[in-house]
């Protein structure tokens, strides 16, 4: 007897019915190619989120000078296909919220682990997209005064600014401050910082503009640093001051001592100078401390967004374009034109 005389049948109405998947939800980003290769607007899915993360439909994102330098390859640890951005604001359903750029600090709240800390936007995936998957604790409550574009200029610069005057500088009512190089983001939030902080500030600047958009912030006064011997006429004009917070370092570095009171504080978060060669007898006849500092803890970032909704401070915006604008938005920030933040708008408010 054939075998093929048992062989069973299925009748088609009983066969199970392909089940069809679901299409991927895309979304526009901009992603970080490689060193010295322009960065790309593209389509791709949005991202799912891990157990435990929450999905933030972003409004709006803000550029900071890693950004740049990213792209001219002077940021560790690049790797390609990275969305990038540190900074940005947007809707977990109906909530606003902000968005706390920090990775990997640490238990120790003085410094952050060197194994496993991070600024969101390389390697992980940043807020130059119109979605982001993150962890609940990264979220603040947006302060209700600000726009989505003013808070995503908060994030990076705000923490910096914040710790290096309150956590390094320990800022008090009535110190005298200058804030030398304003015109970017920290700077500017150092200056509005501290001046919502009781204290006197002072500025230096290579633009006349710049120092005079300053005052009109609420400075006191300012001088241009490419003077040579810009401390003597500072000192002559303002006299000396409590707390110097600096991002150039370079040749500058050693007349920013020449304007300190004895005990004066001083804070530095950058080096875009280079190295800086100063008199140790300055230093150690006026008994001066110099104080590093480096982005922020979580504690102090939570600190920051509730002293901004205090004290009702508006980050200066610079200029906003749209993620299809990117290259422009690039370019400014690499000429350093800007007074204030560069924002993308990725939705309306």
């Amino acid at each position: 007897m054939s075998l093929f005389l048992f062989r069973p049948v299925v009748a088609r109405w009983q066969m199970a019915p392909t089940e069809q998947q679901p299409e991927e939800q895309q979304m526009k980003a901009l992603m970080f190619k490689g060193a010295n290769l322009p960065i790309e607007l593209v389509e791709r899915p949005q991202p799912e989120p891990a157990p435990g993360e929450l999905l933030v439909q972003l409004a709006a994102a803000s550029m900071n000078h890693r950004d740049v330098w990213m792209t001219q390859g002077l940021y560790p640890g690049l790797m390609p296909d990275v969305i990038p951005g540190s900074c940005g604001a947007g809707w977990v359903g109906d909530r606003p919220v902000v968005i706390n750029p920090n990775r990997g600090w640490g238990d120790n709240p003085d410094y952050p682990n060197q194994m496993t800390y991070r600024i969101l936007g390389m390697p992980d995936h940043g807020t130059f997209a119109e979605y982001i998957a993150v962890a609940p604790d990264r979220l603040q409550d947006k302060p209700a005064h600000l726009t989505m574009a003013e808070a995503a200029a908060l994030p990076l610069a705000g923490l910096t600014a914040y710790r290096a005057l309150f956590t390094r500088a320990r800022l008090r009512a009535g110190d005298k401050v200058l804030i030398n190089g304003v015109g970017g983001g920290v700077a500017l939030l150092a200056c509005q910082f501290a001046l919502a902080a009781g204290a006197e500030v002072f500025v230096t600047s290579s633009s006349a503009e710049k120092i005079d958009r300053a005052v009109a912030l609420g400075a006191s006064g300012g001088v241009d640093y490419r003077e040579e011997r810009w401390a003597g006429r500072f000192n002559r004009e303002f006299g000396g001051v409590d707390v110097v917070v600096d991002s150039a370092g370079g040749d500058g570095f050693a007349e920013l001592l020449k304007v300190c009171q004895p005990r004066a504080r001083i804070v530095t978060y950058g080096g875009t100078h280079g190295k800086s060669t100063l008199s140790p007898q300055i230093l150690f006849f006026k008994e001066l401390e110099i104080y590093g500092s480096t982005m922020g803890n979580d504690d102090e970032f939570a600190a920051m967004v509730a002293f901004v909704a205090a004290k009702e401070i508006r980050p200066v915006i610079d200029a906003v374009y749209t993620l299809e604008q990117h290259a422009e938005a690039y370019e400014r920030m690499r000429l350093g034109q800007q007074f204030g933040k560069i924002v993308f708008q990725i939705r309306p408010d």
